[in-house]
């Protein structure tokens, strides 16, 4: 299958196939030359590089046969590489596949791999392979660092295990390592997915934001060479959910990571009462809202089904500055929530609102907003079909998971075999599993 075309690599050679699939005799050298996309450490090391930039993480373990079938040896910057990708892109048993491909090359992991290996655990949720990992880097006499412990805490807290998380706290201090917001914001998380949820939940989440003041504001990043060189945030590697936003310094502040991962667990915890008065706290403070904490501040509102003050801290947040997309995109899903006749039609006009000022969906947004409203079980479905079209007018196709839900839901209603509307989704949706049906699953 062709899983690597249009892919743009060293020397713009395409990749029109995959070397481990296998070569017909008839084909002569100088052809599989030319339709070849590396042959050596350099190239291929550029081909791993641009997938990670492309998100096309679930290509790795291809691109890895193919340098095994080339007979090309792998450096430890290589695996690096490929580690980091996984780590991006979440899948643990990939990053546990280069792991051991290292070690039985003769490339005992560094701390900054465990580091990245301790963080795809997070991303996964699987605290009880972080915990292993320490244990094999005791085994080998790797020392940690601070960066290390707060990886495996915030491991600890994407599975609610706050024994373990405060386990960890203990070895910090024992080791001489003060609390930074990035431990804070692993205790709320933990707290957050400890399960039952109980009071003593909402009560831990303002407790720990006040403990954090503690830490200075004006600290310094503690990002190593080797995150700065592998285009890691810190809030990447903690698995913090501000993650993807902070490369937008006008998006959200980051001296708030603290007040950023409480209001998204009151969010997730459905408390708008310690959403306000985190929000209370925030002013008493001294700071006003970022992008992000009024992103958290409309979700909860809506999940809690207060529809009015998640349009009112939208409409006032944007009437003094230039909106961005991710906070119409915010304010569209949370209408959606329960498919209700007045939310679906808030969601609509205020995607009209969007397109009107020039503000367009990408795929992922797009993705994400047709999946939520092709859910909808009732009603005409206009603003699923309205999603739908607005991605066609700028040539995007959605993913496959949306494509196909939304595929099923016009199928369920009163429509002709024959509509338009149908047969072009047919065919996108056939398209999208030729393409997509035989990726290597995670």
């Amino acid at each position: 299958m062709n899983l690597l075309r249009g892919f743009s690599a060293h020397n713009r050679r395409s990749l029109p196939i995959l070397k481990h699939s296998p070569r017909p005799f008839s084909v002569e050298t100088a052809e599989y030359a030319k339709r070849n996309y590396a042959n050596n450490i350099s190239e291929y090391n550029t081909v791993i590089s641009s997938l990670i930039a492309q998100r096309r993480n679930y290509l790795l373990r291809d691109v890895y046969d193919d340098m095994m079938l080339d007979g090309v040896q792998p450096v430890r910057d290589t695996f690096h590489s490929l580690i980091v990708g996984t780590m991006k892109g979440s899948r643990l048993q990939d990053a546990f596949f280069f792991r051991d491909q290292m070690k039985a090359m003769g490339l005992p992991p560094d701390v900054n791999l465990y580091n990245f290996l301790i963080s795809t655990c997070g991303k996964c949720k699987n605290s009880d392979a972080a915990i292993k990992l320490l244990e094999e880097m005791k085994r080998h006499g790797v020392k940690l660092k601070g960066e290390t412990y707060i990886c495996l805490l915030n491991a600890c807290a994407a599975t609610g295990r706050t024994d373990q998380a405060y386990a960890i706290v203990r070895d910090m201090t024992a080791a001489g390592l003060g609390l930074n917001k990035f431990c804070y914001a692993g205790l709320i998380t933990a707290f957050k997915n400890k399960l039952p949820i109980t009071e003593e939940t909402t009560t831990k989440v303002i407790e720990l934001v006040k403990q954090s003041k503690g830490w200075s504001s004006i600290e310094t990043s503690s990002d190593s060479g080797e995150n700065v060189m592998m285009n890691v945030s810190e809030e990447e590697l903690y698995n913090i959910p501000t993650a993807e936003y902070v490369h937008r310094r006008a998006f959200i502040n980051r001296q708030l990571t603290v007040y950023h991962v409480a209001l998204h667990a009151c969010t997730d915890l459905k408390s708008k009462e310690t959403m306000e008065t985190l929000l209370e706290m925030l002013k008493r403070d001294g700071y006003s809202y970022d992008g992000f904490i009024v992103m958290q501040a409309i979700r909860c509102y809506f999940h809690c089904g207060d529809m009015d003050s998640g349009v009112k801290i939208f409409e006032e947040y944007i009437s003094s500055r230039t909106p961005a997309a991710e906070l119409y995109v915010t304010l569209v899903e949370g209408a959606m929530v329960g498919h209700t006749p007045q939310g679906m039609q808030l969601a609509q006009d205020t995607l009209e609102k969007m397109n009107a000022r020039g503000i367009f969906l990408n795929p992922k947004m797009g993705s994400d907003l047709l999946l939520a409203a092709a859910g909808e079980k009732m009603g005409g479905y206009t603003t699923a079909n309205y999603i739908w079209d607005l991605l066609q007018s700028r040539k995007i196709n959605p993913s496959l998971p949306a494509v196909e839900v939304y595929h099923e839901g016009l199928k369920q209603r009163e429509i002709p075999a024959d509509d338009p509307r149908l047969l072009m989704v047919s065919r996108t949706l056939d398209n999208l599993r030729l393409r997509f049906g035989g990726r290597r699953n995670a």
